[in-house]
């Protein structure tokens, strides 16, 4: 199995184990004094204390406006709406609440956006037909 590995970077370790360990569910791994790891589905993520770009264009995806950059997980269609409620009950703020788009059409997926503390933009999403993750409209 593959996973991916993506560091980013954040302002306050502190606030940033309460976000991912707290309200997202991820597991810690190592640490310093300047990183934290997390692991997030099965993907190493390292937030590391630095100058935190976050999200500041917008795509346009399906008539919806979308922080650029994002990174995120492809889950399955079962545990994207388990996972939704449970940001829903830690009290995340979406910036796109839990829905379908692209509804009847090849690629129909259920998609969330949230920010992090400091402004770095998340996406989670899960293809109805799960094979369709590369299907062309």
């Amino acid at each position: 199995m593959s996973s991916f590995h993506y560091a980013f970077a954040i302002s306050d370790i502190p606030r940033t184990r309460e976000f991912y360990v707290g309200q997202l569910g991820c597991s810690e791994g190592r640490s310093s004094e300047h990183w934290i790891d997390f692991e997030l589905f099965g993907h190493q993520l390292s937030a590391h204390l630095g100058q935190p770009g976050g999200a500041s264009c917008e795509g346009l995806v399906d008539g919806h406006a979308v922080p650029i950059p994002h990174f995120g997980v492809i889950l399955d269609i079962e545990e994207f709406w388990s996972f939704a409620a449970r940001l829903r009950a830690a009290g995340v703020r979406f910036l796109l609440e839990p829905g379908l788009r692209f509804v009847g059409k090849p690629g129909e997926q259920a998609t969330m956006f949230f920010l992090d503390p400091d402004g770095n933009a998340l996406e989670f999403k899960a293809f109805v037909r799960a094979g369709e993750v590369f299907a062309r409209q």
